[in-house]
């Protein structure tokens, strides 16, 4: 009696678990996490074949009961009697033959799938066998409800067979023909059809299996046809996992695929949806397999039209022109489909195919009488520019003078179209779009921001506009400046009226970031602007206060604060004061401000620049500024590990993006508040850069958040995670700076609590520009920390970390070799494995960095650490690697040598003989890195290195001396040996015959490329000068015009910076020389003015 009390007070719990009343929600969701797991199984199991219970209330356990299975299932089952085990399996198969009503059927089905994930174990074996028994019975039961129960769960866990999966191939293959070719069952068909691309998806990487399940997919395209005039676009989701998953599987039947897309994506019988999922499968083979895809541009060709057709499925809205609010794209209509189709088809597969197929279409609809299609050949004018650069690129002229025009189009919205495309093609060909058409683009957008009756155009065009700043050269600006100041003031001022009269702002939100964006880029020159502006953008700030001005307030707010930065202190600091009080009264109803409100992002921004223009007077304000923005910067993302069934409750509108794990799991994560975020964290880095000690009380607290960061990634398809994890890197070194004043206790504190992270995401980091922004940072933070920063676990991580980013390096290697073997290599596929190769070279020279910084730190004590990579540097420099490894392999040899000499001698026989030859290589940066390694010797390498300098000479003078020595690839390498020559010379004298290559080193002389070996080279020539060399200062001190002439177009060219101290010998050699009279006139008559300039500045400042 009692038990039967508790099962019915637990229906009206689960009854109350789905109440609308949030309150009751809450309550009953704690009652429910407080009843024991085997209790929860229990009063789940019952509910679920109750006959007589409710349909929701056994709904709700059975989503439950198979939650507890997937987030708990460790905690629970295994803490369960083997009876109790057993009944949990009889219970769920006998259930799903008795149950009628097919959606609780379906979710029993799930709980079963859910169990079998968890009970394979690590060895792959099915410890519930009776499972696969049930399902081959089911399959070929007469029951259609057993058959598509069987493929439900087979759909929704297809590694179900485990260990025994090669063994069961044949009757998995049979099992799913059979169904497919069903033809009394619609359903069973495209169920089937489903499980089929399961399959093939969780075996992605297993390209026999693929192959020989190749004649399902006829089947499985058939089944597309069919459930999607059934009014089910299930079969077509998964084809289009497929073309991003399992592309290759697609190949036998790729035109058979392709043809189909293209019917239904002209089918306007179809949903939108539909139709842009069939769409979706084309383009995104062109991600995914661009090289197969170019095989088929004949049909590439038919589906460049129909994505036109697309963006011209637009609505009349006779209240566009004047909306005041812009709502955000409607992602679901087909216009924006068909323009992100578009995008990403021309990046895919490239100009050269895409430009030829679609200009044609774009010139017809351009003339097209209806404003739709000359409205969508200038958003696809758009659309394509990134992926078509280089082709456009070409006709780039053209194009312009053609979309020029349309500024001037009858209907607004085109007009708007052709502000767009012009905005697009002065970011994506920047700077060459603004040299060559700045004339022209100036004048067509300030005649466009005069269209006083439409504002939504008015407004684009200064969109327009601060796309073209932002990227054009300051001096290509100047001579407009004038006018552009003129006409932004006016409607400036126009618009400022219409606030206060009618309450619109969308056009005066752009304005004033245009004429942000204006000062921005011409600086200094804004100056005479200043006052024009300051009085009202200020006067915005203090009255724009209502809650629908906020984003106007947040761009002035930016204006004001980039307008100070680009005048400079002196002119902003009489209005400095004001602003920063303006500021401070919005920081103080900071804690006012929602969440969501524009203008946090805009503030903190504007805070950091107050501090680039303050300096040091910036610290006072940090107690005020430093609470909002660790609040910010520690905003936390909501994120959840769902089902594929609990996804379906949650939509992307709320601000959650989705990532699909495989086996019916996604990752969720909340992004709202993240851009926030990434703004403040930015803005952390910026106050430790500029205020380096000033900032010391703040560093704890900052650390405590950024550490963290270097953790914080989701996906890629999370692009702020990596900017975060950027950032957070970014700001280790600078924040030891700022703590260094504390003392070397602090100092070694923080790094402590830094170091293990940075070590462990160094290892764990999957995109390569964030790991490399991550390598780089552990390497300054060694420089500055130094000898003993790091103890044996950290050696120990480390070198296993880098062993494993070397072998990496040579087995990507390897498989660039094979994909140039494959039979959809191409050109284009060519240039994508360049730009692997590229993203490769980087992370090496990282690697790189970081050996320098412990070499430099821990000097030969770390010889012993580096012997486990030693092997592996040393297959960088053979001949037969491509030139980039010899560089990086040598470069690294370079490093012990000049660090961890002369210990560094018991490598020689495997690096001397390659750095030798490396002197004379084809390639100038191998050549460069030998002869770097030829100074060090001589410099820091000891006795035991002399034989080799000898060696080197004559070959370092044949590459000076060759006749194009000094042409723009090869100068750096031949400074490099000039720089060598003359430390053997300097170091190693009885290396080499000194009276007889010094005259030659004199005429070689300056360095101007090289800034860092042009010290040594001055410094060197300083000690010849200061001991009387008679070869240096020749007969009768005949050679010190020709020496003026070497210091002065070292320092005209700053090859010597004033702080260097061979810049005050230099001085003092000329100061010499000035003293006697009818010397000094010779030496000085022979310079041009910017050298006689030179020597001059040189006397002043040294």
């Amino acid at each position: 009696m009692a038990e039967q009390q508790q099962q019915q007070q637990f229906y009206l719990l689960l009854g109350n678990l789905m109440s609308p009343d949030n309150n009751v929600r809450k309550q009953s969701e704690e009652a429910y996490d407080t009843i024991v797991g085997q209790t929860k199984i229990t009063f789940l199991l019952q509910a679920i074949r109750d006959v007589s219970a409710a349909e929701e209330v056994k709904q709700m356990a059975a989503v439950l009961l198979r939650r507890l299975l997937s987030s708990s299932f460790e905690e629970i089952y295994p803490g369960l009697t083997l009876e109790m085990q057993t009944v949990i399996k009889t219970e769920l198969l006998t259930s799903i033959q008795t149950e009628t009503s097919p959606n609780i059927r379906k979710k029993v089905c799930d709980i079963a799938a859910e169990l079998t994930r968890n009970l394979i174990d690590d060895d792959g074996n099915n410890q519930w066998p009776e499972v696969l028994k049930f399902l081959f019975d089911s399959v070929n039961s007469d029951s259609v409800n057993l058959r598509e129960s069987a493929l439900h769960i087979f759909w929704n866990f297809p590694g179900i067979f485990g260990n025994q999966q090669q063994h069961y191939m044949e009757v998995i293959k049979r099992m799913l023909v059979q169904c497919m070719q069903d033809q009394e069952n619609p359903h069973i068909r495209t169920l089937a059809a489903r499980a089929a691309s399961a399959f093939v998806l969780s075996n992605e990487g297993n390209t026999a299996l693929l192959k020989h399940f190749s004649d399902l997919l006829p089947g499985i395209l058939q089944a597309v046809n069919e459930s999607c005039y059934q009014a089910d676009d299930s079969v077509l989701k998964s084809l289009v996992e497929i073309a991003d998953t399992a592309p290759k599987y697609l190949r036998p039947n790729l035109e058979a695929t392709l043809q189909l897309c293209l019917k239904l994506c002209a089918d306007s019988n179809l949903t939108n949806m539909q139709r842009q999922l069939a769409l979706e499968v084309i383009v995104t083979l062109s991600e995914t397999a661009a090289a197969m895809l170019r095989k088929h541009t004949a049909i590439v060709a038919q589906s460049v039209p129909q994505m036109l057709a697309m963006m011209v499925d637009l609505e009349d809205d006779d209240d566009w022109a004047m909306a005041d609010e812009l709502e955000d794209d409607d992602f679901d209509s087909n216009a924006v489909a068909g323009e992100s189709a578009l995008d990403r088809i021309a990046c895919g597969l490239g100009g050269k195919i895409i430009l030829p197929m679609i200009k044609q279409h774009i010139m017809t609809m351009l003339q097209n009488p209806d404003w739709k299609y000359r409205h969508a050949g200038l958003m696809a004018l758009s659309a394509i520019g990134e992926g078509c650069h280089q082709q456009m690129e070409a006709i780039l002229q053209e194009i312009v003078s053609f979309v020029l025009i349309f500024c001037s189009d009858p209907h607004p919205r085109v007009r708007y179209a052709a502000c767009n495309a012009i905005g697009q093609m002065a970011t994506d060909f920047a700077p060459t779009f603004q040299k060559k058409f700045h004339d022209k683009v100036i004048s067509a957008l300030l005649q466009t921001m005069e269209d006083q009756s439409n504002p939504r155009v008015q407004a684009h065009a200064a969109a327009a506009l601060i796309n073209f700043t932002e990227d054009c050269p300051k001096s290509l600006l100047i001579p407009y400046l004038d006018s552009l100041v003129q006409h932004l003031h006016v409607i400036m001022v126009a618009k400022l009226q219409e606030l206060i009269q009618k309450g619109t702002k969308l056009v005066l939100e752009q304005v004033v970031t245009s004429i942000a964006s204006v000062a921005d880029t011409a600086e200094e020159k804004f100056v005479p602007y200043y006052d024009l502006f300051m009085p009202s953008l200020k006067h915005i700030v203090e009255n724009a206060v209502q809650k629908e001005l906020r984003l106007l307030r947040g761009k002035t707010i930016e204006c004001i604060s980039l307008i100070g930065l680009a005048v400079g202190k002196e002119k902003f600091m009489p209005d400095a004061s004001a602003v920063m009080q303006l500021l401070l009264k919005t920081q103080t109803d900071f804690n006012d401000l929602e969440d969501d409100d524009p203008q946090i992002s805009y503030m903190i921004s504007a805070w950091a620049r107050m501090c680039k223009i303050l300096g040091k007077e910036f610290q006072q304000y940090l107690p005020v500024v430093m609470g909002p923005l660790m609040k910010t910067a520690s905003i936390k993302p909501e994120v959840a590990l769902l089902d594929t069934q609990d996804m379906e409750s949650i939509s992307e509108d709320d601000g959650w993006e989705f990532v699909n794990l495989g086996d019916q799991q996604s990752f969720g994560i909340k992004t709202a508040g993240l851009e926030e975020k990434a703004t403040a964290c930015q803005m952390l880095v910026c106050y430790a850069k500029e205020l380096k000690e000033g900032f010391v009380e703040y560093t704890e607290q900052v650390v405590k958040l950024m550490v963290p960061l270097l953790k914080f990634y989701f996906h890629d398809d999370i692009l702020l995670s990596q900017t975060l994890t950027c950032y957070s890197a970014e700001s280790m070194p600078l924040l030891l700076e700022c703590a260094r004043v504390r003392g070397p206790e602090y100092l070694t504190q923080m790094w402590h609590f830094m170091c293990d992270a940075l070590i462990k995401s160094i290892g764990t980091e999957p995109d390569s520009d964030v790991l490399s922004e991550i390598m780089h940072s552990f390497a300054k933070c060694i420089e500055l920390m130094g000898d003993g920063c790091l103890n044996n676990e950290h050696f120990e991580e480390l070198g296993g970390i880098l062993k494993g980013k070397l072998e990496e390096h040579f087995k990507n290697q390897e498989l660039r070799h094979t994909k140039r073997q494959d039979e959809d290599y191409d050109e284009q596929v060519e240039e994508s494995l360049q730009d692997e190769d590229e993203n490769d070279v980087y992370i090496l020279t990282k690697v790189s960095d970081i050996l320098h910084s412990v070499f430099s730190s821990y000097k030969e004590k770390v010889l012993p650490w580096f012997e486990q990579l030693l092997q592996l540097i040393v297959q960088l420099i053979c001949p037969s690697r491509p030139w980039a490894d010899r560089q990086w392999g040598l470069c690294i040899f370079d490093d012990v040598v000049e660090h961890c000499s002369p210990a560094s001698f018991k490598y020689a026989e495997v690096f001397l003989q390659p750095m030798l030859q490396s002197l004379c290589d084809t390639s100038p940066e191998v050549r460069q890195a030998a002869a770097y390694g030829v100074g060090v010797m001589a410099q820091y390498g000891g006795e035991l290195y002399r034989p080799f300098c000898t060696e080197a000479i004559p070959l370092m003078v044949r590459v000076i001396q060759s006749a194009d020595s000094r042409v723009k690839e090869n100068v750096n390498a031949t400074e490099n040996c000039i720089s060598a020559v003359g430390k053997v010379m300097r170091f190693r004298p009885e290396c080499v015959n000194v009276n007889e290559i010094l005259p030659h080193w004199l005429n070689w002389l300056p360095l101007l490329e090289d800034k860092e070996e042009a010290v040594h080279t001055f410094d060197f020539l300083c000690d010849l000068i200061e001991s009387n060399n008679p070869i240096v200062l020749g007969p009768d001190n005949a050679n010190l015009p020709k020496i003026f002439l070497i210091i002065a177009d070292g320092v005209a060219n700053e090859s010597v910076k004033t702080e260097d101290a061979c810049s005050k010998r230099m001085a003092n050699v000329i100061r010499q020389v000035q003293g006697s009279g009818g010397l000094w006139t010779q030496c000085v008559s022979t310079l041009n003015e910017t050298q006689q300039k030179a020597i001059q500045e040189l006397l002043n400042t040294a």
